[in-house]
């Protein structure tokens, strides 16, 4: 049955995709037009935009190694991240003084994440751990092997098996005991996994590795992509998930209730697809690039305005870059560099503060927690990490 769905999905899409063959052309032209050289001005620019930047995180890093809220790990994961991927002179201390902080949270379950009582969706106990892990093995550290793996062996618990919309997806918490799962988790687990795969080399003989179905989380991911039908405003989009957009909905001529996609989890599926060893010339893939391509928009996250927008510019430039396009087509033939376009947006809203000189990003818009500086600052940095790195 899940190979029956898992092509008809496909089959659907390969119907939008030969529906477009105009665009296909300026896709294939995307896809093999040879990448540019980022000018040495704009480099520097991204450079000095970084260096604000980490000077700003490293001024509000706490005595106990964390930033934001404490109660969830992956916001204090995220800033260390950027400290990893730099070369900041001081950086030693602070990723030191991070790590320990993370550790600090993991549980005996193998979850890297702290216990909130009464909340929804708990602790976010997957998304925590997702993030935290990803970025503990960024350290290459030998000795946090077991911790990773423990944490891999936690988040691969958390997919759904049940005879439901969700199978195959991940949520935020699977002790909840209420079938649930969304884009946006499941990204994060399938990006976890395939960042720390390696890790399993070190996972003694005796113990079990950790098992993720790969196609069932493909056809879960497939399930949140708007079909054909859906008009060309939504289809090849995505949206949250199987019973929300968080774009709203729209009520079609037939009565056709639809999830309106949009921007960062279009992007999302995209790379969800492409962690779950879906080919990027699948019909899918390609369908999610044509639909980013025609509502190519970096002044807003498209279909939410600033509602997430600092996100939707993390999460545009890692499916892009694991796309391996430099190109978005428009009209015209014409072929815009995303990497300079979205450099050029970051440095150009960055916000300098006048007493110190640091830079930092925020969203006036406070929506998925992006009123934290914090959070913000650290997407846009690693996003201008991305940018930078080919």
């Amino acid at each position: 049955m899940k190979n029956g769905i898992t092509f008809a999905i496909a089959a659907s899409f390969l119907f939008s995709h030969l529906a477009l063959q105009a665009q296909s052309v300026s896709i294939a032209a995307a896809q093999t037009t040879a990448p540019p050289e980022m000018e040495q001005t704009l480099q520097n620019e991204i450079n000095s935009a970084i260096d604000r930047a980490l000077d700003w995180l490293a001024a509000r890093q706490r005595e106990d190694g964390t930033w934001s809220n404490r109660q969830f790990p992956a916001l204090t994961a995220l800033p260390t991240w950027t400290f990893i991927r730099s070369d900041y002179p001081e950086r030693d201390p602070i990723i030191a003084a991070a790590v320990q902080s993370l550790l600090d949270t993991v549980q005996p379950d193998g979850g890297i994440y702290r216990e909130v009582i009464g909340r929804r969706g708990g602790g976010l106990s997957n998304y925590n751990t997702a993030i935290a892990m990803t970025v503990l093995h960024a350290l290459g550290d030998p000795d946090l092997a077991p911790v990773i793996l423990n944490a891999r062996t936690f988040v691969s618990q958390g997919q759904l098996t049940g005879d439901d919309m969700y199978h195959g997806g991940f949520g935020y918490d699977v002790r909840s005991q209420q079938p649930y799962a969304d884009l946006m988790n499941t990204l994060q687990v399938l990006e976890a996994m395939r960042y720390t795969a390696d890790i399993e080399e070190e996972r003694p003989a005796e113990e079990a590795r950790p098992q993720v179905d790969w196609e069932a989380a493909a056809a879960f991911v497939s399930r949140l992509q708007n079909p054909p039908e859906a008009g060309p405003e939504n289809a090849g989009g995505f949206t949250y998930n199987p019973a929300e957009s968080k774009a709203g909905q729209e009520q079609q001529e037939d009565g056709t209730v639809i999830f309106r996609s949009y921007g960062s989890m279009t992007y999302s599926g995209l790379l969800a697809l492409l962690y779950a060893g879906v080919d990027r010339n699948d019909p899918r893939v390609r369908s999610a690039f044509e639909w980013a391509s025609r509502h190519w928009n970096l002044e807003e996250n498209p279909g939410m305005g600033a509602q997430g927008y600092f996100f939707f510019l993390n999460v545009l430039t890692r499916s892009l870059n694991a796309y391996g396009v430099e190109w978005i087509p428009k009209e015209q033939e014409q072929l815009l560099n995303w990497r300079r376009e979205a450099a050029l947006r970051l440095v150009r809203i960055q916000r300098i503060d006048p007493e110190t000189g640091h830079g930092y990003w925020t969203n006036d818009d406070g929506r998925f927690w992006e009123n934290d500086p914090v959070l913000v600052t650290a997407y846009s940095i690693l996003a201008l990490q991305t940018i930078a790195v080919r």
